[in-house]
């Protein structure tokens, strides 16, 4: 059996990646979103939802990039008060553990909790950059999740096995990003071990991590094509390329419109019904 969570993240970011959202979820394959608390168009994703039944929405956790909603992370923003804007220095801080655990708990707990207290159900929680796949932060994610109710999060690792080789080797300008994706899984033992111990839901792990900014309808139809059996997620990045979005600090512009147009399209429904791939949301997970 193949079990499929799609998963738009940065919910909220812009209007335009809300609006590509709700087409993604009205007339597409979209299952699921991920809400950035702290985003410039939060209010807006938040009205949506209520129009958007079948979407189950999540905690996109930021703890790079932007501004924290609680004041006085000393370890995890600079002298104005912002998140690190560099993933390789978040990176090297998390893994020395300079960042406080304690700050990163309290900051992701209050994000999930506005969230909650709009009125929307956290299905999960997933991070901005996927930085929670470092344990250091992971712990102190899952801590926060499960203070606030929250039972599951995303495997942000993406094994082998479920990549569509041709489509990856195929593709030069994604060779790099593909070796920094595999190197990353050093640390997925870890994460296999810290979900369990915090009696935490999760997947088998993520799709679609080395494509992205490349996941075009050909792309797209790879990594369905390879996906093995068991419970998965695919990432995905869906929006706009308007003003908002190239003044958003973001490398995925034009992308975004690339992926909505294949998430919405024919061929990848009819792909994904002769698969027998079953579109599951978070909120499907449960217990063995």
């Amino acid at each position: 059996m193949r079990r499929l969570i799609i998963n738009a993240d940065d919910f909220g970011l812009t209007s335009g990646v809300n609006r590509a959202i709700a087409e993604a979820s009205r007339s597409g394959v979209l299952t699921s979103a991920t809400i950035m608390a702290n985003s410039r168009a939060f209010d807006e994703a938040v009205m949506l939802t209520q129009s958007l039944p079948a979407l189950k929405t999540g905690c996109h956790v930021v703890l790079i990039d932007g501004e924290p909603i609680t004041s006085g992370l000393s370890s995890l923003t600079n002298s104005a008060q912002r998140f690190r804007s560099s993933l390789k220095e978040f990176a090297v801080a998390a893994v020395r553990k300079k960042i406080s655990a304690d700050e990163i708990q309290r900051e992701a707990e209050v994000q999930i909790r506005k969230i909650q207290a709009s009125g929307i159900t956290v299905t999960h929680v997933d991070s901005h950059k996927h930085t929670h796949m470092f344990p250091h932060v992971l712990r102190a994610v899952l801590r926060a999740a499960k203070a606030c109710g929250v039972p599951a999060v995303r495997n942000p690792f993406e094994p082998l096995r479920a990549w569509p080789m041709g489509a990856i080797l195929g593709a030069p300008s994604l060779w790099v990003r593909a070796t920094e994706v595999a190197t990353l899984r050093m640390f997925a033992a870890s994460f296999r071990k810290a979900v369990q111990e915090e009696d935490m839901l999760t997947t088998d792990g993520t799709v679609g991590i080395a494509a992205t900014g490349v996941l075009d309808q050909k792309m797209l139809t790879a990594i369905l094509n390879a996906l093995p059996e068991g419970t998965w997620e695919l990432v995905c990045h869906p929006g706009y390329s308007d003003a908002d979005l190239q003044s958003a600090g973001t490398r995925l512009l034009k992308s975004r419109e690339v992926e909505l147009d294949a998430l919405t399209s024919p061929e990848t429904r009819s792909l994904i019904s002769r698969r027998g791939i079953d579109l599951i949301s978070y909120a499907d997970l449960r217990r063995d």
